[in-house]
């Protein structure tokens, strides 16, 4: 599903040319090979969280930095808040995409581990300037951004903690169902052999893992399970858009 591209491809086609800077290929074949990429739509996914302190900051991070290494300029932008948490030393790939968003987001973007993180208020001046250079993690923490962000998005990922109503993750998704893509429900945090009201009900469990946050925090993929459960979310998305 591609919604909102009317929105996300204004910019597209004057930022497009930038794309050749994500990717330095060593030959001529393998520039050949590369520009072939960088042409390529890049997934929007927006990660809503459902409850306070439930992680979606760790999530969207962690699934970035997957995406990112997954895609051929190996870089992927999350959007931030103001200040955007601690500082974290960027990949030369990260660097490129921050500078060349900058204009979009009026110079508000750094980078991190393998991430841009970008403050931009304007989410479909983003969506679009991105469309053909790396994929791009809407961060929402206030629930009444959802609507505007899964608008924007190929996929959309729900994240609970594991204290979190199942039925209040049922009313969003359908809510959210009705402007964008079927929701992914993710339970953050699951301590291993816990028994929750999550139990048994299908949804995405990510482990409680304290130095996979930090990996995620820095922009980098998460190891150990967090990480294979991370890889298995961004599967999932992968099958989904």
């Amino acid at each position: 599903m591609q919604p909102a591209l009317g929105a996300r491809g204004a910019l597209a086609g004057v930022l497009s040319a930038a794309a050749g800077w994500l990717v330095e290929p060593a030959d001529g074949v393998e520039a050949q090979a590369g520009a072939t990429a960088t042409i390529q739509e890049r997934p929007v996914v927006a990660v809503v969280g459902l409850a306070p302190r439930c992680g979606t900051t760790t999530v969207a991070r962690a699934l970035g930095a997957e995406l990112a290494a997954r895609d051929s300029c190996g870089a992927c932008a999350v959007t931030v808040g103001a200040g955007g948490g601690p500082r974290s030393l960027g990949m030369p790939a990260a660097g490129r995409l921050a500078r060349t968003l900058a204009p979009v987001a009026g110079g508000a973007t750094r980078a991190c581990g393998r991430l841009c993180l970008v403050e931009c208020a304007d989410r479909a001046a983003l969506a679009g300037a991105i469309l053909y250079l790396a994929p791009l993690v809407l961060e929402v923490g206030d629930p009444q951004d959802a609507s505007a962000a899964a608008s924007l998005a190929d996929r959309v990922v729900l994240v609970a903690g594991p204290r979190t109503e199942p039925a209040l993750a049922a009313v969003v998704a359908q809510s959210l169902g009705r402007v964008g893509p079927e929701p992914v429900v993710v339970v953050n945090r699951v301590q291993p052999e816990a028994q929750t009201p999550w139990s048994g009900r299908g949804a995405t469990e990510l482990p409680e893992s304290r130095m996979g946050a930090q990996l995620a925090l820095a922009g980098r993929e998460p190891r150990g399970d967090l990480g294979r459960a991370v890889a298995e979310l961004a599967d999932r998305i992968g099958e989904g858009s």
